[in-house]
C-alpha cells in the first residue's frame, strides 16, 4: 500500500508541473480554464476511465487518430520547415520520424487488437471534426511562425498527458477488467509524461525570443480554439460523427 501512495505522490507532482502558471502553457491553460475544463473532463474521457464507453465508439475514435497521427505527421514536417535553428530543425525531425516511423506502428498494432487493419483504417474518410482540427493546426503554423504552430499543438501533445495521469490517479477509474486500460497507461505513463513536459518547456523556449506585447492574447486564441477543436475530436468519437 505504500508503493502504491508514493506513486500517487509522484503522479500529483507530475501534474503540478502541468499546472504551473509560471509556464506559457499555464497562462494559456489558466485563460482557457473553461474550454480546458471541458477537453480534459469530457463524456469521452470519463467513459473511458469507468469502462463504459462503447466499443463501437472506440473503434470510431481510433480509426480517426489513424488518419489524425498521417496529418499531424505534416505540422511536425512544417515545424522543421519554420525552424530558426538547426538544433530545432534536427530536434522537429526527430519527432517527426519517431510518429512515421514508430508511433504510427504502434498505432496498428494497437488497433489490430481491436479488429482494426490499416487498410482499413486508409480507406476510411475523414470526420469533418477531424479535418478541422488538423486543418486549423496546419494553418496556424502556415500563417504564423514556430510558436503559434507549437501552441496549436500544445492541447493534443500535452493534454494527453494531463488526461491519462487525470485518469491514472482518479479513484473513479476502473482499470480492472477495463478494456481501455492499455490506453490509459500508455498516457499516463512515463514516456508519453515525460515527451509532454518536453514539450511545456519547449513552448517556453520559444516564447522567450518570440514573446512581445500584445503576443499572449493571439496565442490564447489560437490555443482556445485548438482546444475547443479537440473537444469537438472527442464529440465525434462519443457520438460517432462523421
Amino acid at each position: 500500500m505504500g508503493s502504491i501512495s508514493a506513486d500517487k505522490r509522484k503522479m500529483d507532482s507530475d501534474l503540478d508541473n502541468f499546472n504551473d502558471p509560471n509556464t506559457l502553457f499555464g497562462r494559456l491553460r489558466s485563460a482557457c480554464a473553461n474550454e480546458w475544463h471541458r477537453y480534459s473532463n469530457h463524456d469521452f474521457v470519463r467513459r473511458i476511465g469507468d469502462a463504459t464507453l462503447t466499443e463501437h465508439s472506440f473503434r470510431h475514435y481510433l480509426e480517426q487518430d489513424y488518419l489524425f497521427l498521417i496529418h499531424f505527421s505534416r505540422a511536425w514536417a512544417l515545424a522543421v520547415y519554420k525552424a530558426d535553428t538547426l538544433a530545432d530543425m534536427r530536434a522537429a525531425a526527430s519527432t517527426l520520424n519517431a510518429i512515421l516511423n514508430y508511433e504510427m506502428n504502434l498505432h496498428v498494432k494497437y488497433c489490430a487488437g481491436w479488429g482494426l487493419t490499416e487498410e482499413e483504417m486508409e480507406r476510411k474518410n475523414e470526420a469533418r471534426a477531424n479535418m478541422a482540427y488538423t486543418r486549423y493546426v496546419l494553418e496556424r503554423g502556415l500563417a504564423g511562425d514556430v510558436l503559434d504552430l507549437h501552441v496549436a499543438l500544445a492541447p493534443c501533445v500535452i493534454g494527453y498527458a494531463v488526461i491519462g495521469k487525470n485518469l491514472a490517479t482518479d479513484p473513479k477509474t476502473e482499470l480492472e477488467g477495463n478494456p481501455y486500460r492499455d490506453w490509459i497507461e500508455m498516457y499516463a505513463g512515463e514516456e508519453f509524461q515525460n515527451v509532454a513536459k518536453a514539450a511545456v518547456r519547449y513552448l517556453d523556449e520559444l516564447a522567450a525570443s518570440r514573446m512581445g506585447p500584445g503576443r499572449l492574447e493571439s496565442l490564447v486564441k489560437t490555443f482556445r480554439q485548438a482546444t475547443s477543436l479537440e473537444i469537438g475530436f472527442w464529440d465525434m468519437g462519443l457520438n460517432m460523427e462523421v
